[in-house]
């Protein structure tokens, strides 16, 4: 079972890389399609807002910030601009896996902007489909249920 969910993922993630679009050319924005795993689901409702649960690495200063990206709007991590177009989880009976579907614009100062970045992020394996960044790295934790809005945290 594992081996199939492990091809499953790795098809998927295969997919969004092949999704990623270089970024001198522009595509209307279209809803992104679902990786084809059949155990994610949205993460169940409750009180807050749906949000990807995102950590951002500044390779300058070295420092790790925590913070959540509410599904469907635009959130800023130094001059990136991350939006979350969909976050997934795993039935409760599956393996623990988060998916979220992000794109990914770079505002440099004085500079055009620059797509770096559209496809499926997995929790579970960053590097699969990772932001090729020279200052950022980014990865998804986790799709959760976000309460309230919290500053974000260093570490």
């Amino acid at each position: 079972m594992r081996g199939v969910i492990a091809l499953a993922v790795l098809a998927a993630g295969i997919g969004a890389a092949l999704a990623q679009t270089p970024p001198q050319q522009q595509q209307p924005q279209q809803p992104p399609q679902r990786p084809g795993n059949a155990n994610l689901r949205p993460v169940p409702d409750g009180p807050g807002i749906r949000s990807a649960e995102l950590q951002g690495l500044d390779k300058v200063t070295a420092r790790t910030q925590r913070f959540y990206a509410p599904v469907g709007k635009s959130t800023r991590f130094g001059t990136l601009e991350i939006t979350v177009g969909d976050c997934l989880v795993n039935v409760p009976e599956a393996p623990p896996e988060s998916v979220a579907y992000l794109t990914i614009i770079d505002h440099k100062p004085g500079q055009a902007e620059e797509k770096l970045f559209a496809g499926w992020m997995f929790a579970s394996t960053p590097s699969l489909s990772a932001l090729d960044h020279g200052v950022y790295d980014l990865r998804v934790l986790s799709c959760t249920m976000a309460q309230g809005s919290s500053p974000p945290s260093s570490r």
